[in-house]
């Protein structure tokens, strides 16, 4: 039988000059390394189908399914504060989109996949190691409950690629919602192509924002919702202590979904100044940075759709500052109410956000494990002999004090403690992506073909909220000489 793809390409039908047309360059020998069966069922999609030598094939490239339209998006983008008017898909083709289970529209895109008329001399490919670390992350992501791209599938090419040294070749076969950036909005607005500026937003409404089609100022209605989602999601990162680690704005997506897990990274120990991608040396996307950052992305969105505002330009630059001021309170508010839930507050008193502020500090100080701190607190709901968080900390007198203050604040709220540890349980997962793990299972594969690791990894985080005692190991920090102090791109 043939594998089937139901796609639509309604991107494609956009004018030519948002995209290349462009086919995947075949590979030698592909070979599936994971197929994300639920999510392929979730597509419409046939998952025994695709783990056959043909779905292998379309899932490397070599061949294109029927119905597909393949292209290479274009884009701009500020990459570390410098704008580069003409990005676009380097190493990325969009074979199309299907519609899913829940009715929602998909791109699939394979990344990996040979040059297109973006690559500015890339060779268009990607190595084994960055495809394992995309799948691995953003399907921890979507586990924790956190806007994401998806991974579909991962291949091998039977081909190497050249970076430092020679290394296995893989693609990666991305879903999301669409592939739609801020950079895209700045490519035409560097064109000054304010008719292509509009077709954009018309589009990104009616694809992620249809409730904004009826709306009196549409275009003020859009950077409203763009706002309110990436504010949202910045806050969800933080809470999990999530680094992006190179939020340009070609890697801001417009749908609010977390998009291009290059050198990313969970922190282990909290320090709000965390940052290990390689290339971020002035410390630009720093853990407590991202809030900032996603703001100043924003304002530069804001800066695309000014035209589409107002002929008047001060009047256009007064409504988008508006706009843009809601950032602010709105990440505070899911960023506080997220912070309530980690520490199981339920009811809102004077002095609770310094109650949380001054844990956060003795964490910092003490270097105490941010995931490791959060979830043992709720074992210390019902048991305040219970010292698990309190062995997180290097001078746990410093615990104790703020501790003491705690139980006495959770005894004035109504829940029982069986209700609050459960609550709390529910929001401070006991698994995430560590980096040394990450690492360990790339390793593996790039140096011994094993993919075991590999999968047991994934298996334990597709449920980072439930003790797992078979895996208890994978909840545990790094020893000193596990500790991975920087992550790549993996371009």
């Amino acid at each position: 039988m043939t594998v089937h793809f139901p796609f639509q390409n309604s991107y494609a039908a956009l004018p030519d000059n948002f995209f290349a047309r462009v086919a995947p360059t075949p590979v030698a020998a592909p070979r599936l390394i994971k197929l994300n069966r639920p999510l392929a069922l979730q597509l419409g999609l046939d998952p025994d189908l695709l783990e056959t030598p043909e779905g292998a094939e379309i899932l490397a490239g070599k061949t294109v399914p029927s119905g597909a339209d393949p292209i290479a998006m274009a884009y701009a983008g500020h990459q570390f504060g410098n704008f580069v008017p003409q990005l676009g898909d380097g190493r990325a083709i969009l074979l199309g989109e299907v519609i899913d289970r829940d009715g929602l529209r998909c791109d699939i895109q394979l990344k990996g996949s040979g040059p297109t008329p973006f690559s500015r001399r890339g060779d268009g490919r990607a190595a084994l190691g960055p495809v394992l670390r995309e799948y691995i992350v953003s399907e921890a992501m979507f586990a924790l409950g956190i806007p994401t791209t998806r991974s579909l599938a991962a291949v091998i090419t039977g081909e190497h690629v050249l970076r430092e040294t020679a290394l296995p070749g893989a693609v990666l076969t991305r879903v999301a919602s669409s592939h739609i950036r801020v950079g895209t909005f700045q490519y035409f607005a560097a064109r000054r192509d304010t008719e292509a500026l509009r077709r954009l937003a018309d589009h990104v409404i009616a694809r992620h924002y249809p409730e904004l089609s009826g709306a009196e100022r549409p275009y003020h209605a859009l950077l409203a919702g763009v706002v309110a989602r990436q504010a949202e999601l910045v806050a969800r990162w933080l809470l999990v202590g999530f680094i992006h680690g190179v939020m340009n704005t070609d890697n801001s997506s417009v749908s609010g979904e977390t998009i291009d897990y290059g050198p990313c990274a969970f922190m282990d120990a909290y320090n709000p100044s965390q940052v290990f991608s390689s290339i971020d040396e002035m410390g630009r996307y720093a853990y407590a940075n991202q809030p900032r950052i996603a703001l100043w992305n924003l304002t530069r969105l804001a800066e695309c759709l000014l035209p589409l505002f107002s002929d008047e330009q001060e009047k256009a630059v007064a409504e988008a500052q508006d706009i843009l001021g809601a950032f602010s309170e709105t990440f505070s508010a899911a960023y506080q109410a997220g912070l309530r839930k980690k520490v199981g507050l339920f009811t809102t008193r004077d002095g609770d956000e310094a109650l949380i502020q001054d844990l956060l500090d003795a964490m910092a100080k003490n270097q105490a494990d941010f995931t490791l701190t959060f979830r043992k607190l709720g074992d210390a709901v019902g048991d305040p002999a219970a010292d698990d968080a309190r062995a997180q900390f290097m001078d746990p007198a410093a615990f104790d004090e703020w501790a003491n203050r705690w139980h006495a604040r959770t005894a004035q709220e109504p829940q029982s403690a069986a209700e609050r540890q459960a609550a709390m349980h529910a929001v401070n997962p006991i698994f995430i992506p560590r980096n040394h793990r990450v690492e360990a299972v790339i390793q593996a594969a790039v140096n011994d073909d094993n993919y075991a690791p590999f999968e047991e990894l994934v298996t334990v985080l597709a449920k980072p909220f439930e003790d797992q005692p078979d895996y208890a190991a994978y909840a545990d920090p790094p020893l000193p000489d596990q500790r991975v102090l920087q992550t790549f791109c993996g371009t």
